[in-house]
């Protein structure tokens, strides 16, 4: 799961440029592989959780009251997961866990973080419990979230966590920008608290805590923490983060709840339901987030889908401050809702956002055009952007955004063909398999953005422009395009 709202490192225009659409050049640094804080005989991954280590967890969940009657914990294809204990009907509650058991700001507030950091009230959410995690870990058998500690894994396949050859495979994609965008601020968050509070109190940390320490905490909190519980509300809840993803779950309704119960509903309890019909022994799913594309379920969870929806491509569009009608181009866009940079995510097989093109009309517009920018049309100008403005408008809409998709298309070294040839190899790789289907699906998104605009392009001269629209206003020009004469 993943709670950590998503940082849109959406590719920025240079400024001497109307449109860019490709990624700029990440820097890639290798990380250390070694993990000091958390030993090799403590970084058990989820799929090698030892059956030991599960029986510890079950003892822990049912001695602080979490129920777990009809789901278990249990190694799964992708780990661990929750498996029915018995066939569960759509709805069912499959496990309640007490707040007591929650890594959450309650949780560092109450610990020897929240005192050594005021709180933790002046850190940011993840900050606090990330740093709450890393001190539990460090404390070992002494810790009360021990046995949960224990099954976590070392590493998920998010691209956080992929070696700079891996991130090769990546080259070109915004995912790659992404990733190099996110690890760089989880850096800045890491040098600040390191100097801050990590060596200011070494009998908290009495460990070497690094900056890979940090970025597993990181990305395990964007895992694993349920989409809703965002900011104050961040919250680790074991047991039911071992919950896994199917694509085949397509409900939007939330599958938990936070709830009280016992005598007047004072204790506080996570409550998780199925969304899906479960039958004894099956795994139980959830949807982790319909609306994410692969590359945010790259990037969060380390898994894609199949399913071209997921595949998409963000389009960022910037009022150039060297244009000589900047002012008034920003002032239109403010007016109807945009600013000076427009971000447009465009989705496989679907059609243009509906501004997009009204707002790249707004950019390209000048020349003879540039009437239209006067104050006189400022309530009316986004109508008249919404239909074609003229010819040289219409085509130079046509060949920035063509210009663009072929600069983003050069920075993948392989074409969409080559990947899907790749796709039918055997065994792949997991990262491998991710990289493939990320850098395909942007490709064939920024393919067909190429193709939607040249089409336009064949379609010029049959297009209605404003001047003709506004001559048939006056009553010029008849429905066919014919001038009418008025005789005396």
């Amino acid at each position: 799961m993943a709670a950590l709202q998503s940082q849109h490192h959406h590719l920025l225009l240079p400024r001497h440029r109307l449109l860019s659409l490709r990624p700029p050049p990440p820097r890639l640094r290798v990380l250390s592989r070694s993990h000091r804080l958390l030993p090799r005989a403590r970084a058990v991954s989820a799929a090698a959780a030892s059956t030991a280590a599960l029986e510890d967890f079950r003892r822990w969940l049912s001695s602080h009251g979490a129920v777990e009657g009809k789901a278990s914990p249990a190694a799964v294809p992708e780990g661990l997961g929750l498996v029915a204990a018995r066939d569960l009907p759509r709805g069912e509650v499959v496990a309640e866990v007490p707040k007591k058991l929650w890594m959450d700001a309650d949780a560092v507030a109450a610990s020897d973080i929240g005192r050594a950091c005021g709180g933790g009230g002046e850190l940011r959410p993840w900050v606090a419990v990330a740093l709450l995690l890393l001190r539990e870990v460090a404390r070992g058998a002494d810790s009360p979230w021990a046995p949960y500690l224990a099954i976590l894994p070392r590493q998920t396949d998010s691209t956080i966590f992929w070696s700079e050859e891996e991130l090769l495979e990546i080259q070109g994609t915004q995912l790659l920008s992404t990733t190099m965008g996110v690890k760089d601020y989880v850096q800045s968050e890491f040098e600040s608290v390191e100097a801050e509070i990590i060596n200011a109190n070494k009998d908290l940390f009495p460990g070497t805590i690094t900056f890979d320490d940090f970025l597993w905490a990181f990305g395990i909190l964007r895992s694993r923490v349920f989409p809703e519980l965002r900011g104050d509300k961040l919250a680790l809840i074991p047991f039911a983060d071992l919950v896994n993803h199917s694509a085949d779950i397509t409900s939007e309704g939330s599958s938990w709840e936070i709830k009280g119960k016992g005598l007047f509903g004072r204790e506080v309890m996570f409550s998780l339901r199925t969304p899906v019909d479960v039958k004894s022994g099956k795994q139980i799913y959830i949807q982790y987030d319909l609306n994410k594309s692969n590359a945010e379920l790259a990037l969060d969870y380390g898994f894609i889908e199949s399913n071209p929806s997921r595949d998409s491509y963000t389009v960022t569009l910037e009022i150039s401050e060297s244009d000589p009608f900047y002012g008034d181009k920003l002032d239109i866009a403010e007016l109807n809702g945009l600013g000076e940079s427009a971000y447009f995510d465009i989705v496989l097989n679907e059609p243009l956002p509906p501004q997009m093109i009204t707002y790249l009309r707004l950019l390209c517009i000048g020349g003879t055009d540039a009437f239209l920018l006067e104050a006189l049309f400022r309530n009316s100008v986004w109508g008249h952007l919404e239909q074609p403005v003229s010819p040289d408008n219409e085509e130079s809409i046509c060949k920035v955004m063509r210009d663009a998709c072929k600069s983003a298309l050069g920075a993948y070294h392989t074409t969409i063909q080559e990947d899907e040839e790749l796709l039918e190899t055997e065994n792949l790789q997991p990262r491998l398999k991710i990289a493939i289907g990320v850098r395909a699906g942007e490709k064939k998104v920024l393919q067909q953005i190429d193709d939607i605009f040249k089409q336009r392009e064949e379609e010029l001269d049959g297009l209605e422009y404003y001047q003709e629209r506004r001559l048939k206003d006056l009553g010029l020009v008849g429905d066919n395009g014919e001038i009418i004469f008025w005789e005396t």
